[in-house]
């Protein structure tokens, strides 16, 4: 048995998930992002920054967008501490913080971002290499690049970072090449410039895609042997690596060549090198390196996505070769740079990957702040940072968005917007839990203790209903009626009490309420344990009365069997103690709810008893559509004017609709409901002294359900 526990050992070690080369936080962090971060704006563009800003506005510049950055690393170095963190680095920690819906609608575009710009950056590698070689072909000189980096990522991450370590020796080179110039520092140094090209917030977007691309080692979170030490690490190592990096150029562009210079001439690092040649390899290195990253990146992200079933065609692009690469998302990202590289110039694109990747890390940041600001045990991340600093990062990331362009930044919301709503129609399962129902559960419970602060006014009534089921396999009805009292505001809490068949009993609960949970009404049922129905119903009401979403109104259903008319009547008087509303429907058995359009609601002059009769009248007529009667009996023909002005009295100060029509009739009550208009249900005053057969009988001459209403006190048609 041991012999054979070491060959299948042995066996998954050599083709098991664990077997493929593993890399450390230099090769696997460090690197990728400080190639990614040293780019070719470092090169071509930050003189021009200097000689716009001068020495301190530059270094203000690299500062405000670093923090940025700062802030975002810090933010994903806590979090990876706190969470196994899987394949697709940013993609992974939303998608389990915030579900896979929210980490596919920012993982997508994050994808197509890193494809294009990876194209971007063989652009910027074939117009470097023209001012080598310029009579050569542009669109050859991408696509062979582009041959050859797909090359090196094919044959596995392993290749692609060695290939890393020579780049990143070279662009080391080169910078020093640079601080090395032989030239004499200039007389006078400009401290802040005029700007005279681009005010200072140009300036500052400009630049700021420098700093981007902290992402390039988090990318690659699947292929680290430590992810949790080595995305920290690296990161905050790369961050202030580059920092220094780009703080000494600016200096030294600042010390030895003119405003004018670094304004106008792109290449002055080539020209005031102490060896120009090199400075070119940099710039070729600095393209060739960014590009190399993105298409490491991108393929680990779709694949990421494709294992989560997030994407169409998940089953091909979520498989790994023997080494463990997702070649088959490498040959389809390779695809989308040549057909970008072959229809031309992305520099429209431009702006809006750049938002897609300040999108991500405000997101990264927000799931910090949101887990921070939760105070939930499961968030206990190692690596601990203060609140303020994700916050500065979120809310950095979008003032960003917006400054670089409003309207890219509306169409970049947009889309993610559009991918989340694809997304949660797709009823994605994932292996993992995530913070949703907490994030809104801490929501709700601030809200309440803020609630609590404030007396409860008659103006915020909603119809909040409480509604005790004895059977929970014939209650159908009456609860597709409750929605339209309930819908849309409304809430509903509805129990059973048994004490035999509990686990039954809540599978039939649950499932008569799925048609009220389908319309987004605040849905919650128990099943209570407990001998006698009438004791624990009581308990329920005593309990829930402590509560601060609790119910205001008792909602209860009047059926042929007069043995339970003592239970409702207790019920009812109860209600009354704890200053719950009442409503008692009679469900008549042909005719049940008709049409669902008319409403007869019966009112009483000088009766108190009104206000929540109108309410729920209200509430029927919205969803309904139909029709309110005002009806009220007189029994004598000299008070039908008085009446008449009574019921037109009410209408006007409960703002009734202007459709509502007016009846008195005339004589003995029960001889008159027959005169009544049709209606699909009628609505009563409820008594002080309960008469359940008058209630029964009331049904059935009216040949309609009925519904019959008693105040709590607490509400008002007025207000």
């Amino acid at each position: 048995m041991t012999a054979i526990s070491h060959k299948i050992k042995k066996s998954f070690n050599k083709t098991g998930p664990s077997s493929h080369h593993k890399f450390g936080t230099f090769g696997g962090v460090f690197t990728p992002d400080v190639l990614t971060i040293l780019g070719v704006i470092m090169f071509l563009r930050l003189g021009w920054v200097v000689g716009n800003a001068g020495l301190l506005g530059a270094i203000l510049i690299i500062v405000l967008a670093k923090i940025i950055t700062i802030c975002t690393g810090l933010s994903m170095s806590s979090i990876t501490t706190n969470i196994k963190i899987g394949a697709g680095g940013p993609y992974s920690i939303i998608a389990k913080s915030l579900g896979l819906e929210a980490g596919g609608s920012i993982g997508i575009p994050f994808y197509f971002s890193q494809s294009l710009s990876a194209a971007l950056y063989i652009i910027g590698f074939t117009e470097g290499w023209l001012m080598i070689f310029p009579e050569h072909n542009s669109v050859l000189v991408s696509l062979i690049t582009a041959a050859v980096l797909f090359i090196i990522s094919y044959s596995g991450a392993k290749h692609a970072i060695r290939v890393q370590y020579i780049i990143f020796a070279i662009i080391i080179l080169s910078v020093l090449s640079f601080f090395l110039t032989p030239s004499a520092p200039i007389d006078n140094v400009t401290l802040i410039g005029e700007f005279e090209d681009a005010d200072f917030w140009h300036v500052f977007a400009i630049f700021f895609p420098a700093v981007t691309g902290i992402m390039a080692g988090a990318n690659l979170s699947g292929d680290l042997k430590n992810p949790r030490k080595s995305i920290p690490k690296g990161t905050l190592s790369a961050i202030g690596f580059t920092l220094l990096i780009y703080i000494l150029m600016a200096v030294f562009s600042a010390t030895y060549i003119s405003t004018d210079e670094l304004r106008t001439n792109q290449m002055y690092m080539v020209d005031y090198a102490i060896w120009g040649p090199l400075v070119i390899m940099g710039i070729l290195a600095a393209t060739f390196s960014s590009a190399l990253g993105s298409l490491i990146g991108a393929p680990r992200i779709l694949q990421a996505l494709a294992n989560q079933q997030t994407i169409p065609l998940s089953n091909i692009f979520e498989k790994l070769s023997p080494n463990h690469e997702p070649r088959n998302a490498i040959i389809f990202t390779g695809g989308i740079i040549v057909v970008s590289l072959i229809l031309g110039d992305l520099d429209a694109l431009a702006t809006l990957i750049t938002l897609f990747f300040l999108i991500t890390y405000g997101t990264l940041n927000l799931v910090v702040f949101i887990q921070q600001s939760m105070k939930i045990i499961s968030f206990r991340p190692t690596f601990k940072i203060s609140r303020i600093i994700p916050f500065i990062g979120a809310i950095g990331s979008f003032l960003m968005m917006m400054l670089i362009s409003p309207i890219f930044s509306l169409l970049a919301i947009s889309t993610i917007v559009s991918l989340y709503i694809w997304l949660s129609k797709k009823g994605l399962k994932a292996d993992w839990g995530d913070i949703r129902g907490g994030m809104f559960l801490v929501l709700a419970e601030v809200a309440s203790r803020i609630a609590a602060r404030f007396p409860r006014h008659q103006v915020a009534w909603k119809p909040d209903l409480l509604i005790p089921i004895e059977n929970p396999q014939s209650s159908v009805g009456s609860l597709l009626f409750i929605r339209s009292i309930t819908y849309p505001s409304g809430s509903i809490y509805t129990f059973t009490v048994t004490i035999e068949n509990v686990v039954e009993t809540k599978k039939d609960l649950t499932q008569a309420i799925l048609p009220l949970k389908s319309e987004n009404i605040l849905v919650s049922a128990t099943v209570l344990e407990d001998k006698d129905f009438l004791h624990g119903a009581k308990l329920v009401i005593q309990t829930l009365q402590g509560g601060a979403l609790r119910p205001n109104t008792l909602f209860l259903t009047l059926g042929s069997d007069e043995k339970k008319d003592g239970i409702i009547n207790e019920l009812v008087n109860y209600a009354k103690i704890n200053e719950l509303g009442t409503l008692i429907l009679r469900q008549h058995k042909r005719t049940a709810f008709g049409l669902q359009r008319d409403i007869n609601l019966w009112l009483r002059d000088k009766s108190p008893n009104w206000h929540l009769a109108i309410l729920i009248s209200l509430q029927l007529q919205i969803n309904w559509g139909g029709k309110i009667n005002l009806v009220t009996v007189a029994n004598d023909k000299k008070d039908e004017q008085r009446l008449y002005k009574f019921l037109n009295a009410i209408s006007e100060q409960t703002r009734l609709p202007s459709l509502t029509e007016f009846k008195v009739l005339t004589g003995n009550f029960t001889d008159v409901i027959k005169e009544a208009p049709r209606a699909d249900i009628n609505i009563f005053g409820l008594g002080e002294v309960l008469n359940f057969n008058y209630m029964r009988e009331i049904t059935e001459l009216s040949m309609s359900s009925c519904l019959f209403v008693r105040d709590s006190g607490k509400e008002s048609a007025l207000v």
